[in-house]
């Protein structure tokens, strides 16, 4: 089988990528929020996007479906061969970029209507697929869609809710999902042959070396925790110091603690991203205080040991203030590592868009989780980072430029071609 792309036209790349740009920005005008970016799990605005994946499938000749779960999937090729998965997700978190795994999805539109022609020859299908809930915006719970593909759905986020009260079982409902079925959406380990997923890098190294495109080594360890701080809620005016209990004072002395221990370790990451205080009066001390904690890592082992240290100081910061504390654990996910095969082509992707002679492309641990942390439960995992300027992702100035997503097709198509070429 061949490994290059010598017959395609100079410009294919480059006709690609307006494509994906141009619908990067027709998928940013479906939103729950005017003037912002926002599609969250089971919403009209999920449907619509589902059905405008599954056009754009159906055009570079898929079929298509959309599984128990709410994920759209288009797949080309035989029906008796197993799949090589390729895709990234279309929910987006609150007041959103435009990029954030959307132009994943888009690339891997573009390297099937590439392949196309070649489909016949191939010794696994393609398929590509649109997640429907990574980011876990809606209900609290991140990768339900990809977890549903990776049969690991767990009947008690039947019971979660979002903001207004609707349970996720009531919004499956809503949505024409049916819950009993969502072991349908399940995919066996032999009937895939690995994942690839493009992304946008959420970091600054790559603009920083002045590259265009990485491979992914692994994606991130992580714990979320929710904490909660108790004191004593009294007047702010007649309650000298000496006899405090200011939850709020506790929270915030932790959550600098927080960062402080991260920045001491090694690829550690630690984020306090919510903090409030209660009963929130100007003229009251909070009584009450509640905190996210979100830590993350190259390492399970080293995430846990650091977790660890953050609790031996809460101990002792409460201590001294004579407060209450409690954690709850909301997410836990081991690190995974990209398969050593899925890496090595991705690799060899990127070497095919570099100049010769040109150092080895950089290989960079994703501090940022993906729904390849679920699928790599049933299958191996590959990823490729493209350049995001400053590094600035879950926000409106979040970018890619139309050359660096030219280069990153050509990679994700090459990549493909080399696992083809692969001694089964």
């Amino acid at each position: 089988m061949p490994t290059r792309l010598h017959d395609l036209a100079p410009d294919h790349f480059e006709v690609a990528s307006r494509r994906v740009m141009a619908r990067c920005e027709e998928l940013a005008r479906v939103t729950a929020t005017p003037g912002e970016i926002e599609r969250v799990y089971l919403s009209p605005e999920h449907a619509r996007v589902n059905r405008l994946a599954a056009e754009w499938m159906r055009e570079v000749g898929m079929t298509t479906r959309q599984d128990a779960a709410g994920n759209q999937v288009g797949r080309l090729g035989g029906a008796d061969l197993p799949a090589l998965m390729i895709g990234s997700h279309l929910d987006t978190v609150p007041d959103a970029g435009r990029f954030d795994g959307i132009v994943g999805v888009l690339m891997a539109l573009e390297v099937v209507r590439i392949l196309r022609p070649r489909i016949d020859a191939f010794p696994f299908a393609i398929e590509v697929v649109a997640f429907s809930d990574e980011e876990g915006t809606r209900f609290g719970k991140a990768l339900l869609g990809s977890s549903a593909v990776a049969g690991s759905w767990n009947d008690e986020w039947w019971t979660l809710e979002d903001a207004d009260g609707t349970t996720l079982r009531q919004a499956f409902l809503e949505f024409g999902l049916d819950p009993g079925r969502i072991g349908e959406a399940a995919r066996r380990p032999d009937e895939l042959v690995g994942y690839l997923e493009a992304h946008i890098e959420q970091g600054p190294e790559l603009d920083r070396r002045g590259e265009s495109l990485a491979v992914v080594s692994s994606i991130a360890s992580a714990r979320r925790f929710q904490l909660s701080i108790e004191g004593e809620a009294r007047h702010a005016g007649g309650t000298p110091y000496d006899v405090r209990h200011d939850a709020l004072l506790g929270a915030s002395e932790a959550a600098l603690a927080v960062e402080r221990i991260c920045r001491a370790e090694h690829h550690i990451i630690g984020t306090v991203g919510q903090l409030e205080a209660f009963p929130g009066a100007v003229n009251i001390i909070p009584g009450e205080a509640r905190m996210s904690v979100d830590l993350r890592g190259e390492f399970d082992g080293a995430r846990d040991r650091v977790w660890d240290e953050i609790e031996r100081e809460l101990y002792a910061i409460m201590g001294r203030r004579g407060l209450r504390w409690r954690a709850h654990e909301i997410h836990n996910a081991p690190a995974v590592l990209c398969a050593p095969l899925l890496q090595d082509v991705v690799r060899q992707g990127i070497v095919s868009t570099l100049p010769r002679g040109a150092d080895a492309p950089a290989s960079i641990f994703s501090r940022a989780g993906h729904d390849g942390m679920a699928i790599g439960a049933i299958t191996d995992v590959g990823m490729l980072f493209l350049r995001n300027p400053d590094g600035i992702s879950h926000h409106p100035d979040e970018s890619v430029s139309a050359g660096d997503v030219a280069l990153g097709i050509r990679a994700l198509t090459e990549s493909v071609l080399h696992l083809a070429a692969e001694p089964a």
